[in-house]
């Protein structure tokens, strides 16, 4: 998803992520409202990377980074 380019896919992949797991716990784990939250996380929203951290950190998402052109690890490669 992120290798698309689309932040919007981004902001939408997290808004469902945050409505299933609940908007006011998500919110408040982020350190912002619930309404702000919605704003920020709907068709308009256009939130700044701190607050996609934020809302990453608070459902429970990890989020790593690789060069480009990196071969995927394979699970016995990556339990070393």
């Amino acid at each position: 998803m992120l290798a698309d380019g689309d932040p919007a896919e981004v902001r939408d992949a997290l808004d469902l992520v945050a409505r299933a797991q609940g908007m006011s716990q998500v919110a408040e784990s982020a350190g912002v409202t619930r309404q702000g939250l919605y704003k920020t996380l709907g068709e308009n929203g256009n939130p700044e990377f701190a607050t996609v951290l934020r809302i990453i950190t608070a459902t429970g998402i990890r989020l790593t980074a690789e060069p480009a052109g990196a071969k995927p690890k394979t699970k016995a490669a990556a339990s070393r």
